[in-house]
């Protein structure tokens, strides 16, 4: 059952100065702290409010209730995930296919799991909190970001990039979650990650002119 009503999800009002930034930055870091240390059934907007520092009043201004809290959380951990594949897609725009795969499974990974516990309790709580529209948003985002990079590559595809970035998403979205649902993630990031390289890398060579 979802937290509450989606029509109060969304946050009261944005931040427009940098101490008001530095708040609602504070704010969900600490819904993170909670969240991971009480669980969602726990987590209140009052002990946010006292592990982020500040008065209730003030997360109030911009956080309705939990379920608010917890969506906004979600939003910037996937944002943070989209703006790291938009930069290495960016930095490999002209390299091969294969230096492209390896950097792009590397980004998204760090910023998926870099803090692996965080990410899997985002994840456990994201159908609570409209997560399925927000990841499609964002996914959007990341696989504009690797059609634009494709379309650059050394050894050029023979296949519609969109196609093959649509595909190379997709598996790199999926190993993802599996090791979001696993008891250790960053344990096994690693021996993943270079599994998910060769998968990737074979399957662009397939794809390619050469």
């Amino acid at each position: 059952m979802p937290l509450s009503s989606p029509m109060l999800l969304e946050p009261r009002k944005t931040p427009v100065q940098a101490r008001s930034t530095a708040s609602v930055d504070a704010i969900l870091e600490a819904t993170i702290q909670v969240l991971l240390a009480v669980g969602k059934e726990r987590l209140t907007t009052a002990r946010v409010a006292r592990r982020a520092g500040v008065s209730i009043g003030t997360l109030y201004q911009y956080f309705p209730n939990k379920s608010s809290l917890l969506q906004a959380a979600l939003k910037r951990h996937l944002d943070g995930v989209a703006t790291a594949v938009e930069g290495v897609c960016q930095q490999q725009k002209g390299n091969t296919l294969a230096e492209m795969a390896t950097a792009l499974i590397e980004a998204f990974l760090e910023a998926k799991l870099g803090d692996g516990k965080a990410g899997a309790a985002l994840y456990a709580v994201s159908s609570d909190v409209d997560g399925a529209n927000i990841a499609k948003l964002m996914s959007a985002r990341i696989n504009l970001a690797i059609v634009e990079m494709l379309t650059t590559a050394l050894d050029p595809l023979m296949t519609d990039p969109a196609l093959v970035a649509s595909t190379l998403q997709g598996a790199i979205a999926g190993v993802s979650r599996r090791l979001l649902e696993s008891e250790d993630p960053k344990q096994q990031r690693n021996s993943v990650q270079r599994e998910l390289a060769m998968l990737a890398c074979s399957y662009l060579a397939a794809s390619s002119a050469g």
